[in-house]
């Protein structure tokens, strides 16, 4: 008998009956994986060049609201890109039935949570400052 964490790891009716389901759907899980990659190295690379565009700007208003407008933008895609690393966890996670896994997957969830919390309510911050020093570009 294995211990608790090894309890359900690759057994079931999925890992026997229904493989290449199972195998289809980490395929998913790995492509839904590429996509939030890929979504956040776009959010950077316009963060870059709007950040590099607002630091060009004479005005020292015009660049730091510049910025803080690129940074409301990152913060979009960061956000957009933790919600789609939770779903691949949690498809992943409804795979291996592993509890170890369930346990990795609990403590991802709090921690992305934790940084989407605090990186909404900076994101709120940097808005707040925007509408009450309006600026024209």
């Amino acid at each position: 008998m294995g211990s608790i964490w090894e309890f359900g790891a690759e057994s079931g009716v999925l890992h026997e009956h229904l493989g290449w389901l199972v195998s289809g759907l980490e395929w998913v899980s790995a492509i839904i994986d590429l996509f939030a990659i890929a979504l956040l190295l776009v959010g950077a690379v316009r963060f870059i060049a709007g950040v590099v565009h607002a630091e060009t700007r004479r005005d020292a208003k015009a660049r730091v609201r510049g910025t803080n407008t690129e940074r409301i933008e990152l913060g979009r895609y960061i956000l957009a890109g933790l919600e789609l690393f939770i779903v691949s966890d949690i498809i992943h996670t409804a795979l291996s039935l592993a509890f170890a896994d369930l346990m990795f997957l609990g403590l991802l969830v709090v921690i992305r949570s934790l940084i989407s919390f605090f990186l909404d309510r900076e994101l709120e911050q940097v808005k707040h400052e925007l509408r009450e020093d309006p600026v024209g570009d």
